[in-house]
């Protein structure tokens, strides 16, 4: 008991020490931190000399030099931002085009399958003789009907999806629409004018998906370029 009271004791007398030794290294840092601080003649001598060291004739030239310098850092990071900002914003709206393409022709490998199926319902339809079609044979005319609805189904069903048929009967040929098969003479129309339409063609969005195949008008007038009049301004002039 006696060697633990002693400890304790000398315990005690440690502390204040320990306590007084803090608070000297506080004052001495608080004394470090003022003595820190410049008076003003002492900052005047020390911009007198960063200037001196720049080459400048005095603290006012420095100092404007220094200005001129932080406006141009300012100005220069201002241009790397708004040049980011402009390169993040076309990502962005090219990022939204790309997906809103993906979401919208996606599926054309799949519709143009399914285009060579509803080809071959029409082949499976013309092949059918005319006598058989109005003999009134009602398996015959039940299948008949079978076949033509289950094409219109799957035409509609691709409908849904923007797929969309191309029947350019009297439009101007449209080479990125339209396949020309065979040329037709025909005077009384413009050139190059679709007359016959030998197999629909299809399009996804405003992409071709399958060209149209026709016969186009040959010896015709040509069409004539289209030439803007001058308007009148207020005053009645052209």
């Amino acid at each position: 008991m006696g060697n633990l009271h002693m400890g304790h004791m000398d315990e005690m007398k440690n502390k204040p020490e320990e306590n007084e030794n803090g608070v000297e290294q506080e004052a001495k840092a608080e004394d470090e931190q003022v003595e820190s601080i410049l008076s003003p003649e002492e900052a005047e001598m020390e911009l007198a000399a960063e200037a001196a060291k720049g080459g400048f004739s005095n603290p006012v030239e420095f100092l404007s030099a220094e200005l001129d310098r932080l406006e141009g850092e300012k100005q220069e990071l201002k241009d790397n931002f708004m040049r980011a900002h402009a390169d993040m914003e076309n990502l962005r709206r090219r990022t939204q085009r790309d997906v809103a393409d993906a979401r919208e022709y996606s599926i054309a490998g799949f519709a143009r399958e399914m285009l060579s199926v509803a080809d071959n319902l029409t082949r499976a339809l013309d092949a059918i003789p005319e006598e058989a079609k109005s003999g009134g044979d009602k398996s015959v005319e039940t299948l008949i009907e079978g076949v033509e609805l289950t094409q219109r189904t799957m035409l509609q069903a691709l409908e849904k999806y923007n797929v969309k048929k191309i029947s350019p009967i009297n439009d101007k040929f449209d080479p990125n629409m339209h396949q020309a098969m065979f040329e037709i003479p025909n005077t009384e129309v413009p050139n190059n004018t679709v007359l016959q339409v030998v197999q629909d063609g299809f399009a996804i969005g405003n992409r071709c998906l399958r060209p149209a195949m026709v016969g186009v008008s040959k010896g015709g007038p040509k069409v004539a370029a289209v030439v803007d009049e001058p308007t009148e301004d207020t005053d009645g002039e052209k």
